[in-house]
């Protein structure tokens, strides 16, 4: 029987269509790639993808219970960005992401928060109310904080599926490189609260 500090950090990406990889093959979205990468660093973890595409920071809530399962270490957070391109209140999509992280926190699952920047055709106002979700939720919950899940990837066509929205097997591969540093720092959090 493998101790717990053997065990494989188990990590559940709740997401979007941005971690479900729409438009791709499953072994280049985002949770696939980003499992390759910890492992190639030497990390012995398992990452599941619970993306699914169009979903909300609401909807992520409504289904956390079913998409955590039981065993789970650690949770990257990346909800948010249906809202933002809704238009939805930011007051509703702090409010969901607030109740995700109390829940996982409760569970004792690590969280690390990946944020979203609202789209900039709502205007000054609307960014100015999005844009500090994340970093203030992250100060608030003590969270690993990765401020923009696309940063790099954004606006670049040439990382982009037609949509303009969605990363390319390229682009994911630009966000796996930036998150990369945030996740490892998440499986040596699990690590010692394990105590190995």
């Amino acid at each position: 029987m493998a101790t717990a500090a053997e065990r494989p950090v188990r990590i559940v990406v709740l997401g979007d269509s941005l971690s479900a990889g729409f438009g791709l093959a499953a072994p280049d979205a985002l949770p696939a790639k980003l499992e390759r990468a910890l492992k190639a660093k030497g990390l012995s973890v398992q990452i599941e993808n619970a993306g699914v595409s169009g979903d909300t920071a609401a909807g992520g809530l409504a289904r956390l219970d079913w998409s955590v399962a039981d065993g789970t270490d650690a949770v990257i957070l990346e909800l948010g960005a249906n809202d933002a391109l809704r238009g939805s209140d930011p007051k509703a999509t702090r409010a969901a992401l607030d109740a995700i992280i109390r829940k996982l926190k409760e569970r004792k699952i690590a969280v690390l928060l990946a944020g979203m920047l609202a789209p900039r055709n709502f205007g000054p106002d609307y960014a100015k109310a999005f844009d500090p979700i994340y970093p203030e939720l992250a100060a608030q919950h003590g969270l690993i904080l990765y401020p923009f899940i696309l940063e790099g990837v954004a606006g670049d066509k040439a990382l982009n599926q037609g949509d303009g929205i969605h990363p390319t097997a390229a682009g994911i591969d630009v966000m796996v490189k930036g998150l990369l540093p945030k996740a490892e720092d998440l499986v040596a959090k699990v690590r010692a609260a394990r105590g190995s």
